[in-house]
């Protein structure tokens, strides 16, 4: 008997550890044999302790190799005169992609055949791989990464006075029915890869920055952390109705908190990019990746209509009582601004949703004071202006600019810094 190898039949003289890869690489691609007892000759040299070597092959599949692929493999001895060698059948499985346990789903723990050896998979056939099986469902996807821990998770639902078991962990699709982390599981992880990006700039527009932050960690983390500081740089004005002081935020904190929670619920995970951000002195923009699901149309979505990309998701922030099973965020937002001139605006576009809320104090800074507008327009170049800046803005004296930036300091529009010819202005709306 005289064997060769090729991109379905490896040789091994010997057992070592490594038969592994060899196993997994043949599960993921068509299937093979492998004999071991025969050199790469193709002669049947025989093993000395058949049985013992039969049991080792067990073991490895079993605790080396996930998902379990015992159930596509066939262990028989076989004789040929006086040497015993081992015929190991491998079927292509059904669960793709098959990996080493100890180096996870990345390309040293992924194998695929490729002619008469056994190499590691690119991360984008992985991927691949993972799509074939589990469909186009993201966050029922296995993760590629499966190193993780849910700290930040299950101190969320002990507040909420909820159990986080492993069977709950499966209930909540966070872990497959055999045991490997979801992509689901990843997002509401410590390890989560996605982030938010948070930008603050002078003005109307992007010339000036004035501060920046991410936010990254479970999507809990992120969820606390943009929200606290949205809530942190969202100016209160006080109005006085006889003896009675009311307060109003900038940014009504409902419609805040739904706009947030919308752009981490339903964003569309599959774009490794980050959910933006972004704090201007007329309106807060959040951009998250993902037009609405196919099918829905913003005029639906604003009448209410509601189709989650991320079920699971969504059904778990339901769960923790952040959200409502139904899609009125939209609507709440709309809610939020039926009694002030200016009103959100919400687009929808091929791979991005943006929610802009408006500064309900800007446009009144704007109106009452337009005497000031040169002056402000200062400020979307430069954080601080003097003087002569107003005077060369205005084409006026200095006596006249004076004038202009002690009554903007008495409406409290503007704050001064510095003394004597140090003397500089900066913006408080």
């Amino acid at each position: 008997m005289k064997l060769y190898e090729s991109e379905t039949i490896e040789l091994k003289e010997i057992y070592t550890a490594d038969l592994k890869k060899e196993i997994v690489a043949f599960a993921n691609t068509n299937g093979g044999t492998i004999y071991i007892g025969v050199n790469d000759n193709g002669e049947i040299v025989g093993l000395d302790d058949a049985d013992f070597v039969m049991q080792q092959i067990c073991n490895s599949m079993r605790d080396s190799i996930r998902p379990d692929v015992s159930m596509f493999t066939n262990i028989e001895l076989l004789q040929e005169k006086t040497k015993f060698f081992i015929r190991l059948t491998v079927s292509q499985g059904t669960k793709k992609p098959y990996y080493l346990s100890d180096k996870g789903l990345k390309p040293t723990g992924v194998y695929v055949r490729s002619g008469t050896t056994s190499a590691p998979a690119s991360e984008d056939a992985i991927r691949m791989m993972i799509k074939t099986t589990d469909g186009d469902s993201f966050e029922t996807n296995r993760s590629l990464i499966q190193e993780l821990t849910f700290c930040r998770l299950d101190e969320e639902l002990k507040k909420r006075g909820l159990e986080f078991t492993e069977i709950h962990m499966k209930n909540l699709g966070i872990l497959s029915s055999d045991g490997i982390y979801t992509n689901m599981g990843l997002l509401v992880s410590d390890q989560c890869k996605h982030s938010i990006k948070f930008a603050i700039f002078q003005g109307t527009d992007k010339l000036v920055f004035r501060d920046r932050k991410e936010f990254t960690g479970s999507l809990f983390t992120q969820l606390n952390d943009a929200y606290r500081t949205i809530d942190f740089y969202n100016g209160t004005k006080a109005s006085f109705h006889d003896l009675l002081r009311t307060d109003e935020r900038d940014y009504p904190e409902d419609a805040v908190r739904e706009a947030l929670l919308n752009a981490i619920v339903h964003r569309d995970y599959s774009f490794s990019g980050s959910t933006f951000i972004n704090l201007y002195s007329d309106r807060l923009e959040i951009i998250s990746l993902g037009s609405l699901v196919p099918g829905l149309s913003l005029e639906a979505a604003m009448l209410g209509a509601s189709q989650s990309r991320n079920e699971k998701l969504a059904a778990l922030f339901y769960r923790m009582k952040l959200i409502e099973a139904y899609g009125t965020g939209i609507s709440k937002i709309i809610s939020c601004y039926k009694e002030f001139s200016v009103q959100p605006e919400f687009e929808n576009v091929e791979g991005a949703f943006r929610v802009v809320l408006p500064n309900i104090h800007a446009r009144v800074l704007t109106n009452e004071n337009e005497k000031y507008l040169p002056i402000i327009k200062l400020f979307e170049r430069q954080k601080e202006i003097t003087r002569s800046d107003v005077e060369e803005t205005l084409g006026s004296g200095t006596t006249y600019a004076i004038n202009m930036l002690k009554e903007m300091l008495d409406k409290d529009l503007i704050c001064k810094v510095g003394n004597g010819k140090l003397t500089k202005y900066v913006a408080k709306f």
